[in-house]
């Protein structure tokens, strides 16, 4: 049995040996995107794994051509698949997998730390011990235990959020289309988007990326925000409407953002693009602002995050080639 694992990172490379050591499978890694281009070299494996920000392509005949080499499934080990067109796969009788919970501490800790930095006022702290001015005046700080934290998807990754800020002594509402009775304890739901972004100072994100859940923060839905209010985004880019976003910090409509995750991420985030003048001026705005924090999707970046997308994905990959079902098929 042989699976092949397309951009595949070097700190990914240890876990991918040891799970192969461990089930006695040949695993094979490259460092390309998986495209029509070089579907090609599947040929010949059994499992397919991919990861990627960009669309693997408008073309289905691609899935078709997996099926054709004997394929029986495609694999993301992530939690996004808006890469993959599933219906295009599943008419080819691929199974779709995913890896949708690899380490929800590892994304809800991100969430944490960008909201501490943002009501401490360190990235404005930061930019002022730059130009050696040490004055603390005008950047007084809040405490988490003073504030109403909004969580707008309150599952795994968002339930976890909810715990670690009432841990810390937030209020914590939360607005999601299932309420969950184990997480009654730290939250309350509120009926609407809308009632959550009156109330909340800090919005943090953690939705899946749909036709539902896309631009679901766009300018009126900004307008409704606090204006000392911050919003936190985790999740996926297009979940937030960039340029109204700009507009709103610009206005000062809201007091910040934090975003691990934005729109056109795929052209920049894990590139060195230094000493080059940024195309995508939406993003160049954003990086010119203080009140901004903006890092490259890195919220899942742990230790154990990277370790149980590998073996997630692999053990997935490896119960559909055995003929069994796995719980994260689409």
């Amino acid at each position: 049995m042989k699976i092949l694992m397309y951009s595949v990172r070097d700190d990914e490379e240890a876990a991918i040996k040891d799970w192969a050591a461990k089930n006695k499978v040949q695993v094979d890694t490259n460092a390309l995107e998986f495209h029509p281009d070089t579907a090609e070299l599947t040929k010949g494996y059994d499992g397919v794994v991919i990861q990627q920000r960009s669309a693997i392509g408008d073309d289905p005949a691609v899935y078709q051509q997996l099926a054709d080499y004997g394929l029986k499934q495609i694999t993301s080990r992530t939690a996004g698949v808006d890469t993959i067109d599933i219906p295009a796969a599943k008419a080819a009788g691929l199974a779709v997998t995913n890896v949708p919970a690899y380490s929800p501490n590892s994304v809800a800790e991100m969430a944490v730390t960008q909201t501490m930095r943002l009501i401490r006022n360190l990235e404005l702290f930061d930019s002022r011990i730059s130009q050696q001015n040490f004055q603390w005046a005008g950047l007084q700080a809040r405490e988490i235990r003073s504030l109403t934290v909004g969580v707008i998807g309150a599952g795994r990754i968002g339930g976890t959020v909810a715990r670690l800020f009432h841990g810390l002594g937030a209020k914590v509402i939360a607005y999601d289309l299932v309420h969950h009775d184990e997480l009654t304890d730290v939250l309350t739901y509120v009926d609407s988007k809308e009632d959550l972004l009156k109330q909340a100072d800090v919005v943090t994100l953690h939705v899946d990326l749909n036709e539902t859940f896309k631009a679901l923060i766009d300018g009126p839905a900004l307008k409704l925000m606090k204006s000392d209010a911050f919003i936190i985004n985790a999740s996926r880019g297009p979940v937030i409407v960039t340029e109204a976003l700009v507009a709103a910090l610009k206005a000062g409509e809201i007091a910040g953002a934090a975003l691990d995750t934005v729109e056109g991420e795929a052209a920049l985030f894990n590139q060195d693009h230094q000493g080059e003048v940024l195309t995508d001026s939406l993003i160049a705005q954003l990086l010119q602002m203080p009140n901004v924090i903006l890092t490259p999707h890195v919220g899942f970046y742990t230790n154990l995050a990277v370790k149980n997308m590998v073996d997630i994905s692999l053990d997935d990959v490896l119960t559909i080639l055995n003929g069994g079902e796995t719980e994260h098929t689409f």
